[in-house]
């Protein structure tokens, strides 16, 4: 089966919206947030290793593209839940398989990385 190639600047965008969505941490939001809406606080409890800065940083690009879903209520202490869109909604299966696969395969990566640093340092 052949498929077409798109073009140039098909190309280009494309490797753009992958670099945003394509890191560890967008990825990691967009996986926790597929179990339903959290908050800030949730999301950082749950996601490992990551920093304040850096989930308010995230959550804010994937707000911008579209993902996700910021709602702030009007209410003391104030309270911001933070939800996927329906188009974060139709990533979240590929996000799944593709997490399911590193840790399906983490081992034999470890393994594989193990062997080559063997191999390239003598």
């Amino acid at each position: 089966m052949q498929v077409d190639q798109p073009d140039h600047e098909t190309m280009c965008h494309a490797r753009q919206v992958l670099d945003r969505i394509g890191d560890k941490w967008s990825i990691a939001v967009i996986h926790h947030l597929g179990g339903g809406t959290k908050r800030f606080t949730e999301l950082r409890r749950g996601i490992a290793g990551i920093s304040q800065r850096m989930l308010t940083a995230t959550l804010r690009m994937l707000e911008r593209d579209g993902l996700v879903s910021r709602t702030v209520y009007p209410v003391v202490p104030p309270r911001v839940d933070y939800a996927l869109t329906s188009m974060g909604e139709t990533l979240l299966e590929n996000v799944c398989q593709l997490m399911g696969w590193a840790i399906e395969h983490g081992a034999e990566i470890d393994t594989a990385q193990a062997e080559y640093d063997g191999r390239t340092v003598s």
